[in-house]
């Protein structure tokens, strides 16, 4: 959410920045959002006004009750005349205290939807399809040999079961067995271990969270077409653990000798999936059920673009040391979610279908995601101000899996367990 401060001084900044998202149906609510914020304003200093009269009128009417207690009847009139006015005012007052929470209420609604600022560097584009790329680790290889649909590998080491979970829960579900299910926790605990060492704290957070956490950390957009809620609570299923990790500072405020707050936190995800590209009848790429291991910083503003390229150097450097190649896409300002500054997904080479996937994405969200759940840090010389957070995903199994199991296939059907793993694996090189 902007700060109100800059649609007062500085609306046309607001407008070119919507115009570069390419939503200009948002273009009217800046200029509702200026006229109610100016009726706002109004409506706050006519309440003061009134007060003020009535605390001056009251000292009156002290004066003239000590006179008519005296016989004076022409006092008596005057106080029942300033009692009168008092309660004019006082009703006028309960209906200015109405106009201002409505007021306020209409102008936080539209705030919420006006996009965040896009740092300068965004390139300017429609969707991803105009995401840019910036930069490969590792080279793509295509072996010579047919590289097998992922499920199909899966089961041929028994290691999936997609017809039970239809029968239990529906499309969008799995059950992982054996060797399968044991390297999706291996992949889990390797990357919990891996950004411990890079010197996070290790969180395993709540995985339900209230309404007002999920308004503060995410888009209405984004909240409708992944939260599940709870029903007959104010309860939501996480889609990710990026949404308590955030939540966990709402209406904090840190000294700033306690930043940066680096965690690293595990967690299931929950998702919907409504407006995606559907839910695969065979496969695991898109699914309502996932686990994964994420990282947040919360930090001094001045520092949040050093931590946002250090936090996808993460995810690069988690894959490269699995053997994996990866490339880092810049989001298109089109692309960017409207809380985001700026964003840069990490994709991971498929072989089988020679083109690289998403496998991650790393966002800077300002003080935007600060600003709605009031998380504000108190500097040296005693001012408050907002903090920046930033996310990304470490490792998002299974579908890290489709990348992990077809870089790692070998001719003979078997699976190739790079070193960095085999520790969890209990040693084995390969499983097969």
């Amino acid at each position: 959410m902007l700060d109100i401060n800059l649609l007062r001084t500085n609306p046309d900044v607001v407008r070119e920045n919507i115009r570069k998202k390419f939503q200009d149906a948002k273009l009217p609510m800046v200029d509702e959002v200026i006229a109610m914020d100016k009726e706002y304003r109004a409506a706050i200093q006519q309440a003061d006004a009134l007060r003020n009269q009535i605390k001056v009128i009251s000292k009156e009417i002290g004066g003239l009750m000590g006179k008519a207690k005296k016989g004076d009847a022409q006092a008596a009139e005057a106080a029942e005349a300033a009692k009168n006015k008092v309660a004019a005012c006082k009703a006028e007052l309960e209906g200015l205290a109405a106009k201002e929470d409505e007021l306020q209420a209409e102008i936080r609604k539209r705030m919420l939807v006006i996009p965040n600022i896009i740092d300068p560097t965004v390139p300017i584009g429609k969707d991803d399809s105009e995401n840019v790329e910036v930069q490969r680790y590792g080279e793509p290889v295509v072996p010579d040999f047919e590289v097998p649909y992922h499920v199909d590998i899966m089961e041929r080491l028994s290691g999936i079961d997609l017809d039970s979970a239809r029968k239990t829960s529906g499309n969008g579900f799995y059950y992982l067995m054996g060797d399968i299910a044991r390297l999706h926790s291996a992949i889990l605990s390797y990357g919990r271990d891996f950004m411990i060492d890079r010197g996070f704290t290790y969180c395993i957070p709540p995985y339900m969270i209230h309404g007002d956490v999920v308004t503060g950390v995410m888009s209405f957009a984004e909240m409708e077409n992944m939260m599940y809620k709870i029903e007959g609570e104010d309860l939501y299923l996480i889609g990710t653990s990026e949404h308590s990790m955030i939540g966990k500072f709402i209406d904090t405020i840190l000294e700033e000798s306690q930043l940066p707050q680096t965690l690293t936190s595990y967690s299931p995800c929950f998702r919907k999936e409504v407006g995606a590209h559907g839910i695969e009848e065979r496969g695991v790429y898109r699914i309502h059920q996932f686990e994964k291991q994420e990282m947040i910083v919360v930090c001094k503003p001045e520092d949040s673009p050093m931590w946002f390229d250090r936090l996808w150097q993460n995810t690069v450097d988690f894959f490269r040391s699995m053997d994996i190649p990866v490339r880092t896409l810049e989001c298109c300002s089109g692309d960017l979610a409207d809380l985001k500054v700026k964003s840069v997904d990490v994709e991971a080479w498929s072989p089988r279908q020679q083109k690289y996937f998403e496998v991650g994405s790393c966002s800077n969200l300002g003080d935007a995601q600060a600003r709605r759940l009031q998380i504000r840090v108190k500097g040296d010389d005693g001012k408050k101000y907002f903090a920046h957070t930033l996310n990304n995903t470490c490792v998002a199994p299974p579908r890290m899996l489709i990348a992990f199991l077809e870089n790692n296939l070998q001719a003979d059907g078997r699976v190739r367990i790079p070193e960095a793993l085999r520790m969890y694996m209990g040693g084995k090189e390969y499983i097969g």
